[in-house]
């Protein structure tokens, strides 16, 4: 657990008391557990961000860890949708568990006696806030670096549209330079370079719009995402399917093809 020292340097707000903590906060009243138990669990997450504190829930073997799990989603469901805050910048500035009313029950014993068995009860709370500005933005450049982030994803997608724009615009400049070289061969030649070049910069065009989808795609879940990629490599087959096709259509085309070949057989 940071003391007080560690968490004033990163900006977190040590003052007051600890139930008037600024922030977002969720209650679980009457849980059938001694405070002491759900204090232990609640010691591993405080000062931790939202999904470190999740992971570590998630891998706890206590069962406090269940309902404080639960708990931990509310306080973040209560923050985006009532404070309009987001999920990953968030992080648990307060936790902790009071003593709720004790069930008094009773044993029977030897020689007609009885034993009290007192069941607990606590109160637990849990308050999320906004990570500060330093913190948030090392958080952020630490999530870039990993290869199997979000924002690696998105900056890898944003990298191969831009692929994706520049050999468009060289396809055109390709298609606009053999139309202008086979303008002297005659109508047909002609249409046929432009009917072969078409679907492809459509196939192209259809592509780019699938990945500004899959860039826009950031804040979508894992089960999105993997969608998204899916669409846009099919998109890339097809695109590579279609530019075989307009190789095969220029070359039947060109000057050096099977009607220059025939040609020149008959001059023979």
């Amino acid at each position: 657990m940071a003391n007080g020292t560690t968490l004033a340097a990163k900006g977190i707000p040590t003052t007051g008391k600890t139930n008037e903590r600024p922030g977002t906060r969720a209650v679980v009243r009457h849980v059938r557990m001694s405070a002491s138990k759900a204090r232990v669990v609640l010691d591993l997450i405080r000062d931790k961000d939202v999904q470190t504190a999740d992971e570590i829930l998630r891998f706890s073997e206590r069962d406090a860890a269940i309902v404080i799990r639960k708990l931990l989603r509310s306080a973040v469901a209560n923050a985006e949708h009532n404070d309009e805050q987001i999920a990953d910048d968030l992080y648990v500035s307060a936790c902790f568990a009071d003593e709720g009313k004790t069930l008094r029950r009773f044993r029977p014993r030897a020689r007609g006696r009885a034993t009290r068995i007192r069941k607990r009860t606590c109160h637990i709370t849990i308050i999320v806030s906004r990570l500060p500005e330093g913190e948030l933005a090392r958080k952020r450049a630490k999530d870039a670096q990993r290869p199997g982030s979000r924002a690696a994803r998105v900056a890898g997608q944003q990298l191969e549209q831009e692929g994706r724009r520049r050999r468009r615009r060289r396809t055109r400049g390709a298609g606009e330079g053999e139309h202008t070289h086979e303008h002297d061969e005659g109508p047909a030649e002609e249409a046929g370079a432009v009917d072969a070049t078409e679907p492809l910069l459509e196939a192209m065009e259809a592509e780019d719009a699938a990945i500004d989808e899959a860039s826009g795609a950031a804040g979508a879940t894992e089960a999105e995402t993997e969608g998204i990629v899916d669409t846009t490599e099919a998109a890339v087959e097809a695109v590579e399917e279609i530019t075989e096709e307009a190789a095969e259509a220029t070359d039947d085309t060109s000057p050096e093809g099977p009607a220059s070949s025939a040609t020149e057989e008959g001059e023979k």
